[in-house]
């Protein structure tokens, strides 16, 4: 993770050049988006486009998949082919990290996540997600987590399987080298 928040000149071309390539790919994922609109949203919020690099530099592929016309804002998600290889192997939270009485992890997903300025998909978002493409086939994803359930010692993750999206449980202390967490980001 970078410590400052301001991507020098040539860092932020490259991100937006990265962006601009990728939105073009999958125009299927934003058919009826303009590139300018999204870059000059991007180029007015520094901290929102070092939220997008540290999406990029830790595998998650951050790509434009809606815009909310009440908010006037463009929902970005971490659209690798799996989950982002950069922030693998964390609990779910910090709780989950603490009571981990052997091998506790350097990080865990909500602190993480934080740290980038992003949120995990919700269980909504991630649904949304796959229906955009084939998502996390042979890796799994923490997602947003009810406080019922994390009050219980719980946390969700979900992956694709057999032509479907699963949503499961495991503890918050649970870590998996197949396992990060999917981010999301207004703009």
């Amino acid at each position: 993770m970078s410590q400052s928040r301001d991507l020098s000149v040539e860092e932020k071309e490259n991100l937006l050049q990265t962006l601009q390539t990728r939105f073009e790919k999958f125009r299927k994922r934003h058919p009826l988006l303009d590139w300018d609109a999204i870059q000059a949203k991007l180029e007015a919020n520094p901290v929102k486009l070092w939220s997008l690099n540290e999406m990029e530099l830790s595998g998650g592929e951050p790509d434009v998949v809606a815009y909310d016309e009440q908010t006037d804002e463009y929902l970005f998600f971490d659209c690798s082919a799996e989950s982002p290889k950069g922030r693998r192997s964390v609990c779910y939270d910090q709780e989950g990290q603490l009571s981990r009485k052997e091998h506790q992890p350097e990080h865990n997903a909500l602190d993480l996540a934080a740290e980038m300025g992003i949120e995990l998909l919700t269980e909504k978002q991630y649904r949304e997600l796959q229906k955009l493409g084939t998502f996390d086939a042979k890796t799994s994803s923490w997602i947003q987590t009810p406080a019922a359930i994390r009050k219980l010692g719980g946390a969700l993750f979900a992956d694709f399987r057999y032509g479907h999206v699963f949503i499961y449980h495991n503890g918050a202390q649970s870590y998996y080298a197949a396992r990060a967490f999917r981010g999301s980001l207004r703009v």
